[in-house]
């Protein structure tokens, strides 16, 4: 593995991306992550994980400039890895986590950010469908009216909307990593066969339907891969200006 380091902390493993400023990720980015999960299920010693990135971003999701169908289907199979991972994960969200970045997030049990970090599911700004088994994730973590109204408006929450509406766990000043950490330690003080059984048991109803969701939104996203507005919202996200729809 190139970009994703492993760090063991007592019982908590540590695995970091590796993209700063902004971690975009891609099929490999996630075979990385699954593949570095997957080695932390196999080590003993290890009961919980926190998930981080280096550099300014937690993750800025997909770059969408040169995607097909194809990719999009073997980034969702990549990214299902994660959500079969069998131990506890604490994700460090610091900055962003945008669209794909936000699935990520949601992908682990729990997040730790700060005031300044933002969230958004901004598929719809982009002329684009909710991915990453965000149809799912979302709305078990924040409810459904407040997903619809996340995915909809495609606004950006910040760290302390974030806390107070559910999508965060734990807010802190500065850096979140210390904390991220500290409560990764909190859970492997648990007993460790204890804690793989609960998190199947709560985990699995959730974990099929992502595995369903995946596959639909794949679909969906490729029927807007190629329309006039989803060319128009990624131009004007990288122009850093309002889009102008037309329904084509």
């Amino acid at each position: 593995m190139t970009e994703v380091t492993t760090e063991v902390d007592g019982h908590v493993a540590v695995v970091e991306m590796h993209r700063p400023p902004t971690n975009f990720f891609d099929e490999a980015l996630l075979g990385e992550i699954g593949q570095a999960l997957f080695q932390v299920d196999e080590n003993p010693e290890v009961r919980a994980v926190v998930l981080c990135a280096e550099g300014r971003h937690f993750c800025a999701g997909a770059d969408l400039r040169n995607v097909d169908a194809h990719a999009l289907r073997r980034v969702y199979r990549k990214a299902f890895a994660l959500f079969s991972a069998r131990k506890p994960i604490v994700a460090a969200v610091q900055g962003a986590a945008i669209g794909g970045g936000l699935g990520l997030a949601l992908a682990a049990d729990f997040r730790v950010a700060t005031p300044k970090s933002r969230f958004s599911a901004n598929f719809a700004r982009l002329g684009f469908h909710q991915g990453f088994g965000l149809s799912v994730t979302l709305p078990a973590v924040v409810g459904q009216q407040k997903a619809l109204e996340l995915l909809y408006t495609g606004r950006a929450v910040s760290g302390d909307e974030a806390h107070r509406i559910g999508l965060v766990d734990r807010l802190v000043d500065d850096d979140p990593r210390p904390a991220a950490l500290q409560f990764a330690h909190e859970i492997a003080g648990s007993a460790p066969m204890s804690l793989v059984a609960i998190r199947s048991t709560m985990r699995r109803s959730l974990n099929a339907q992502v595995h369903a969701a995946l596959d639909q939104e794949a679909a969906a996203q490729t029927v807007l891969l190629d329309t006039k507005d989803m060319r128009e919202g990624i131009d004007a996200s990288i122009g850093k200006r309002e889009p102008v729809f037309v329904g084509a």
